[in-house]
């Protein structure tokens, strides 16, 4: 069974090969060697990729799982935002999950309801 890592760069290399732009996020922070805090910026939660489709400048989230991840509760508190909005996004277990969220333009795939 795949990593969530090689999903992630699976799925990255697709969409990227399927005319969409896309970003792996890094969510947190990390304490450096000079003893500051280096904080992303992005909020718990965020998922792990992002980009848009050339097609229409459609804009997409998702959130990497593998086959027996689930969603943190802070995972789930953005999946409600962007469902509030209507924003393309959903978890993917694979490439194919990831294009049909993309491609069908869905919202809020793969998590619970």
């Amino acid at each position: 069974m795949p990593s969530e890592h090689e999903i992630q760069k699976q799925i990255m290399r697709e969409l990227s090969m399927h005319r969409c732009t896309v970003f792996r996020t890094n969510v947190g922070k990390v304490l450096m060697e000079n003893g500051r805090w280096f904080d992303t910026g992005l909020p718990k939660g965020h998922p792990d990729l992002y980009g848009f489709r050339w097609v229409d400048d459609q804009v997409f989230y998702i959130e990497v799982k593998s086959a027996t991840g689930k969603p943190r509760p802070e995972q789930i508190i953005f999946h409600n935002f962007l469902n509030s909005h209507n924003v393309i996004h959903g978890i993917a277990r694979s490439t194919k999950d990831a294009l049909m969220i993309v491609d069908g333009g869905l919202v809020g795939y793969g998590y619970p309801v």
